[in-house]
C-alpha cells in the first residue's frame, strides 16, 4: 500500500460583492466541479435563496453569486457548505481506507 501525504490545497478567491444578503466571489483556476457541488450544497440551506455560478468562457475563472434570506450573511453559508463538503469527502476517504486496499 503507497500512503501519501497530505496535500494542502490553496484556493484563490477575490470577493467582487459583499453585502448583507448577498455576494459575488471569483474563484481562480476552478472549474465546473467544485463550483457545481458547492452550489448544490448551498441549496441544501433553507437560508440560501439563491446560489448559481457563471463562467463566461469555457477557460474563465467561474464567478459564484450567493443570497441569503433572514439573518444568514451569504459569506456565512458559503463556509458552511463547504465544511459540510469537506466532511462528505473526509467521510468517503474513511469508508475507502477501512477497506484496507
Amino acid at each position: 500500500m503507497v500512503h501519501r501525504a497530505p496535500v494542502i490545497v490553496h484556493m484563490d478567491i477575490k470577493i467582487l460583492e459583499l453585502e448583507d444578503t448577498e455576494a459575488r466571489i471569483l474563484f481562480s483556476g476552478e472549474g465546473h466541479t467544485y463550483l457545481n457541488s458547492l452550489v448544490n450544497e448551498l441549496l441544501n440551506d433553507p437560508d440560501v435563496d439563491v446560489a448559481r455560478y457563471d463562467m463566461k468562457f469555457p477557460d474563465s475563472d467561474p464567478e459564484l453569486y450567493v443570497s441569503t434570506v433572514g439573518k444568514k450573511s451569504p459569506i456565512a453559508a458559503i463556509i458552511a457548505a463547504a465544511q459540510r463538503l469537506a466532511a462528505s469527502c473526509d467521510e468517503l476517504l474513511s469508508h475507502l481506507k477501512s477497506t484496507g486496499t
